[in-house]
């Protein structure tokens, strides 16, 4: 009886000293302990990447819901039976302990509450008082009052300490175990109860034995108590305890600081990557760049044609290898294409009426100007072959011949014009040489070029944040016309594959850059466009690193791991199938400009940029009239890359099918053209 009145006179004495404390208590402030790491997150919200706190510190957000149902029943029955039921102090557990310590004259066991836990960790204090342990309890009071249960729980995941830097479950999970906490074997949800209680004592990674113990006897309660079954706990004793601590992930590392970087005070990134794709491209690029050998790296992009967005980002071979620069994002360098800005060339060609698929190229040993004389790569020369077949062997001559009728400047104008940051040598005039690759393109920028040939010709905008705000509607800028795209596409299909590969099945190109220091290629469907580099990152030339050779089988093993069948691009409904013998005759072979400066053909009506209004007679529109200067008739009328009429005379009439921009086209006997775009309204 003494002893229960001697516990009840303390218990009304620690009330009153309670609410002494509680009147002379600051504002809670939870700022600090709701300070989370900064997290990366694919688009089904898998983690790429965890980021340290400003002060070193592992705190990664974790719900409730989010761990296994096991942990969260062991931690309660472990270190608060009655969490569900007290305000945030257990009146029963205090009374007990007090009255354990006054029969015994020293602590028998403790009372702290998960609450209080919480309250010790929101601020940690030294000293080991009574009036410290009373401002514990009347924090704890505190945030149950104003976090509720889940609120304090969910503060206990984050905070609670694992050794080191290591905060709360889910970083622990990480650490220790290498996944998420969502789904934990008993005895890796046993550890993590157990280790808050001395986590620097029990580190696995430092006193696997001593982490052991406390696991087992974290196991053994959780049985007394009914929590698992008897024979779950002694098999789960079996588990070996980790040795070491397993690095966090690190998923597209390059887009995941790019993330952080564009919006640092965010705390939760979700990035358009798939992490699966993600990983499987990321073992192949450092598998590739191995074997071909040291300092050299790799970079893929894969993008979806249809909305833009970035499935996967692999910017190097290796993030954290040193010796191959990994840290440098190879998919946003400033690199020579080679030869894989030749489609773009034959779809201005295409488009402006110069040429067809089927139409006649020579290729034969040629100069252009006074000094300029191409060669293809392996200095030979094909003789008299269809566009078709000069883009798929990918001949130079042929591409010069097609530039210097298209305009280089009339050429780089469309790159920038559709997005892409190209860089001239020096800020040069655009010459001939561009054909082949003399000047500068990022793979990021090569992906969205060819990403727009899947589309018909409009260029999408990279997306990389499912995050970011709703971007304004606006008209997507075109690398060419419908028409021209698929001729370019359905060529490219027929590029003979690499070694082991099915023909017909991925349209694709190849460029490796002078001295051998970039090697290049790019393959696309319906879906999406797969975009691989290879090279070092300082530039140095490689001996033998050819696109073809290294670069075209890395694209193709890339474009299985995407893991759908290609799809072929969709043949436009005004698209031109025809033999070279079947073409109109202006088109049957390409004639490179013979005629003078004052004979030269050219559209003199429409002007170029002309926006035409046709207005409605009787409810149909008026044809729109076509005038041409110079030139050798008869003279074919294109639009759309499409003839629509033949004249002997240099005026034609045209009848629009509707409104919208086209691309108007005129060729004579000689071969010579002259295209405009113009808008009918």
């Amino acid at each position: 009886m003494a002893l229960a009145g001697l516990t009840a006179g303390l218990a009304l004495t620690a009330s009153a000293g309670l609410w002494t404390v509680r009147a002379a208590l600051p504002p809670l402030d939870l700022a600090a302990a709701e300070a989370r790491s900064s997290i990366v997150l694919d688009r089904a919200g898998i983690l790429l990447r965890p980021f340290a706190t400003a002060d070193g510190r592992w705190r990664l957000p974790l719900a409730p819901e989010a761990v296994d149902p096991r942990f969260l029943a062991m931690l309660t029955a472990y270190e608060d039976r009655r969490f569900r039921a007290h305000p945030g102090v257990d009146p029963a557990a205090l009374l007990r302990a007090a009255g354990q310590w006054l029969a015994a004259g020293r602590i028998v066991s403790g009372a702290s509450t998960l609450s209080m836990q919480v309250a010790r960790l929101v601020e940690p204090r030294g000293e080991r008082s009574l009036s410290a342990k009373l401002r514990q309890i009347a924090r704890a009071v505190e945030l149950e009052r104003r976090l509720g249960k889940d609120g304090v729980l969910r503060l206990y995941l984050a905070l609670a300490p694992y050794g080191g830097p290591i905060e709360g479950a889910r970083a622990a999970s990480l650490a220790y175990f290498g996944r998420e906490p969502a789904r934990l074997t008993l005895a890796e949800a046993a550890l993590l109860v157990a280790l808050p209680q001395a986590p620097e004592a029990r580190r696995p990674d430092r006193f696997p034995e001593a982490a052991r113990r406390a696991r087992d006897r974290v196991l053994d309660i959780a049985a007394a108590r009914g929590v698992v079954p008897a024979a779950d706990a002694q098999a789960a004793k079996a588990e070996p305890v980790p040795h070491s601590r397993k690095p966090f992930p690190m998923l597209g590392p390059h887009a995941a600081e790019a993330a952080l970087a564009s919006q640092p005070a965010r705390g939760v990134h979700r990035l358009t990557l798939d992490a699966r794709l993600q990983a499987r491209l990321e073992a192949l690029a450092a598998e590739r760049a191995a074997a071909l050998g040291p300092g050299l790296s790799a970079a893929i992009l894969v993008v979806d044609n249809a909305t833009g967005e970035v499935r996967a980002q692999v910017g190097s071979a290796g993030y954290l290898d040193a010796a191959r620069a990994g840290a440098i994002d190879m998919t946003a360098a400033i690199r020579s294409p080679g030869s894989a800005l030749k489609p773009f060339v034959y779809a201005l060609a295409f488009e402006a009426g110069l040429a067809h698929p089927e139409t006649l190229i020579e290729d034969r040993p040629s100069r252009f100007g006074a000094s300029y004389a191409p060669e293809n790569f392996d200095l030979t020369f094909q003789g008299t072959v269809t566009a078709r077949r000069a883009l798929q062997l990918s001949l130079n001559v042929p591409a010069v011949e097609l530039m210097e009728a298209v305009g280089p400047a009339r050429f780089i104008a469309r790159l920038r014009a559709a997005g892409a940051s190209i860089v001239l040598p020096r800020d040069a005039a655009p010459g001939l040489p561009v054909a082949l690759g003399g000047l500068g393109i990022t793979l990021a920028d090569l992906a969205r070029l060819y990403a727009g040939l899947a589309r018909g010709g409009s260029v999408p905008a990279l997306r990389r944040r499912l995050d970011g705000p709703a971007e304004p509607e606006a008209v997507l800028p075109r690398i060419t016309e419908p028409v021209a795209a698929w001729y370019v596409a359905d060529s490219l299909r027929g590029t003979p594959p690499p070694e082991s590969a099915l023909p017909n099945r991925l349209a694709y190109k190849t460029g490796t850059s002078y001295g051998y220091r970039d090697a290049w290629a790019v393959g696309f469907d319906r879906r999406v466009t797969v975009a691989v580099w290879l090279g070092r990152p300082d530039g140095a030339g490689v001996p033998g690193l050819v696109g073809r050779v290294a670069a075209a089988p890395l694209l193709f093993d890339a474009f299985a791991r995407t893991g759908a069948e290609p799809e072929p691009v969709a043949r436009p409904r005004d698209a031109l199938v025809a033999t070279t013998g079947t073409l109109p005759p202006p088109l049957r072979r390409l004639r490179r400009e013979a005629a003078g400066p004052a004979d030269r053909l050219r559209i003199a009506y429409p002007p170029d940029g002309a926006r035409i209004d046709l207005g409605a007679a009787e409810g149909a529109p008026a044809g729109l009239a076509l005038k041409a200067l110079g030139g050798s008739p008869p003279l074919t009328w294109l639009v759309g890359g499409l003839p629509v009429t033949e004249s002997d005379r240099r005026q034609a009439e045209w009848q629009p099918d509707g409104a919208g921009f086209v691309r108007i086209s005129v060729l004579d006997a000689a071969g010579a053209s002259d295209s405009v775009m113009v808008r009918i309204e």
